[in-house]
């Protein structure tokens, strides 16, 4: 009897630690992916940013584009419970353009919003990841109306505008590099958005 208890404690300790392994990997690409995009980084470097060995992987993946479909899907995610803390701020739009559309998101594309940074790689990749892609900005721009005060049209079409504003100024920020233009593309839709000045 007490071999058969010893067999479940370590199948257990065997599921969790596989867990584990899993969610480092998907982190690790998670990360990697919004750094250089869904081409760049290899199984091999995922996994040494994760501290596994490479012929570990296909004991959690089927392949590749097995492991960029979850990573994507947690890239566009993390982000999300940022809303939950800007939410109870005084002024929950102000509070969020402080954070998006900032220097500290334009210079750690790694931890910032997958939406930003794997825009211009969806329509290459397609399928699943593509799906995950509209699924994230579809809840950005409900939380925006909610942010804006309404859910009628002009608030839908203020909340689209909105976002764009905010993704665009990242994305051409991060092209730019930090630079006193990129800077001020920062500075200006930061307070456009801050001071509802859009629509």
């Amino acid at each position: 009897m007490w071999m058969i208890a010893i067999i479940h404690i370590a199948m257990g300790h065997s599921k969790d630690d596989k867990a584990a392994s899993h969610e480092r990997i998907v982190a690790a690409a998670a990360a990697r992916i919004r750094e250089s995009g869904t081409e760049q980084p290899g199984v091999a470097e995922i996994m040494r940013a994760a501290g596994l060995t490479h012929g570990g992987f296909y004991k959690h993946f089927g392949s590749r584009e097995d492991l960029i479909a979850e990573a994507v899907e947690r890239a566009l995610t993390e982000s999300e419970p940022r809303f939950a803390e800007m939410t109870a701020a005084d002024d929950p739009l102000a509070t969020f353009a402080d954070w998006y559309v900032s220097t500290a998101h334009r210079d750690d594309p790694a931890t910032g919003c997958g939406v930003v940074a794997l825009g211009t790689d969806m329509p290459r990749v397609g399928g699943p990841a593509q799906e995950a892609y509209g699924a994230q900005v579809e809840r950005y721009l409900a939380h925006l109306q909610q942010l804006l005060g309404g859910d009628d049209d002009a608030t839908c079409r203020r909340a689209t505008v909105t976002l764009s504003a905010m993704v665009g100024a990242v994305m051409i920020a991060r092209a730019l590099g930090p630079t006193a233009r990129s800077d001020e593309i920062l500075r200006d839709v930061r307070e456009a958005v801050s001071e509802r000045r859009l629509l």
